[in-house]
């Protein structure tokens, strides 16, 4: 009796254990989805006199890219979120996170510019109120301002035609 109870703690800590490492890390539930996107006004990195805000994106489907060009996973994702832009399926706007706006202008005009419009989160706010764990994140949100989707770290190929592209298409169609 006396080594029943450690040796159930120690079986419950050695379950639990096991089920954490069966879990995905990159598979975060989003307290946001179905909700309506945080408000925004953030000015424009090509344009810092001008602003966009939520309310200018909505009546349509659109997709918020979270990057930064100190971001190496960013600059691998870059050539995705091209492509996804290429589609003109719905308008992409970057969320330059954190980021020195001289060097994300350089990034872009280095590396290409794929959004509609950047827009510039200096001290990463806007980001906390999106819940933001780091760069990149990806979200897709429909005509009503509701966040449908959200994708933690970079969007690979596969993920881009396994999970962004049929929400996309659903709620385009």
């Amino acid at each position: 009796m006396r080594f029943a109870i450690p040796l159930s703690v120690f079986i419950l800590i050695v379950g639990l254990l096991a089920y954490g490492l069966r879990l995905d890390p990159k598979n975060v539930p989003s307290p946001l989805i179905g909700k309506p996107a945080p408000a925004f006004s953030l000015a424009k990195l090509d344009a810092p006199q001008l602003y966009l805000a939520k309310n200018d994106l909505l009546g349509q489907v659109w997709v918020l890219n979270v990057w930064a060009s100190w971001c190496v996973s960013c600059r691998a994702e870059h050539e995705i979120i091209t492509r996804l832009s290429a589609l003109n399926l719905a308008p992409v706007i970057g969320l330059n996170y954190k980021d020195d706006p001289d060097d994300a202008r350089r990034w872009l005009q280095q590396f290409g510019d794929p959004y509609t419009a950047s827009i510039m989160d200096a001290d990463g706010r806007v980001g906390i109120d999106w819940g933001v764990y780091g760069v990149p994140e990806t979200f897709i949100i429909d005509k009503d301002g509701l966040i449908k989707y959200k994708h933690i770290g970079p969007v690979t190929h596969e993920s881009l035609e396994t999970e962004v592209l049929p929400v996309l298409l659903e709620l385009t169609s």
